[in-house]
This record gives C-alpha cells, sequence and structure tokens, in this order.
C-alpha cells in the first residue's frame, strides 16, 4: 500500500516556476515507477512526465520536454516535479501516481490504468 500527498501548487505568472513534490508512505515506494498527470476543466487526465524506481530513467510529454523535469529521493520517499517556463495552458490539477509493478517501458507510462495508488491533486494556475 502507498499513501500519496501533493504538495507546491499555486497561482504563478507565465513565465515563472514552480515545484510540485509528492510524499510518498508505505515500504514499497521505492520498488515503484512513479508518474505526474494532470487534468485541466473540462478535460481527460493526461500523462505528464514519468520516472524509473531508481531514477535513472525519465519519460515526458512531449508538451513538456524542456521546460518540467520529474525527479525523486528515495532516501525522503518523495517525488518532485520542477516546473520552469510555465504557461496558461499549464493550469490544471496536477496529480501524482505510483506504479507498484515497477514496470519502465515507455508505450505503457502514459496510461493512469497502469497505476494502482493516487493522491488528492494540487492546483496549479498560471496567469497571462
Amino acid at each position: 500500500q502507498v499513501q500519496l500527498v501533493e504538495s507546491g501548487g499555486g497561482l504563478v505568472q507565465a513565465g515563472g516556476s514552480l515545484r510540485l513534490s509528492c510524499a510518498a508512505s508505505g515500504r514499497t515506494f521505492r520498488r515503484c515507477t512513479m508518474g505526474w498527470f494532470r487534468q485541466a476543466p473540462g478535460k481527460e487526465r493526461e500523462f505528464v512526465a514519468a520516472i524509473s524506481w531508481s531514477g535513472a530513467g525519465t519519460y515526458y510529454a512531449d508538451s513538456v520536454k524542456g521546460r518540467l523535469t520529474i525527479s525523486r529521493d528515495n532516501a525522503k520517499n518523495t517525488v518532485y516535479l520542477q516546473m520552469n517556463s510555465l504557461k496558461p495552458a499549464d493550469t490544471a490539477d496536477y496529480y501524482c501516481a505510483a506504479r507498484s509493478d515497477g514496470a519502465f517501458t515507455t508505450n505503457s507510462l502514459t496510461a493512469p490504468m497502469k497505476y494502482d495508488y493516487w493522491g488528492q491533486g494540487t492546483q496549479v494556475t498560471v496567469s497571462s
């Protein structure tokens, strides 16, 4: 069992930065592939980024490459999403998710159904 709690969301102007954190509890966190997803009002939940259990592998949606960076600190049971050069299109609720199978095949990382555990979300609003 893994429990996830996101923090760090807020209101920021276009071009600004935010760092989201996802604090995890549970012994199996260190073996989990972790992902960030987002959902804007009236839209489906979409994949943002994923990181392998060791941190050696990362994968990003094309829309965020070069601007958002996912990382993890297994000693602190925490995953981060550094968000730079933010755009109004990045406005959404951001969710942290965990895959207990530890798989990191790029053709399966983007599907929400592959993730077993979810946080409650944190809101990010980017003003123009």
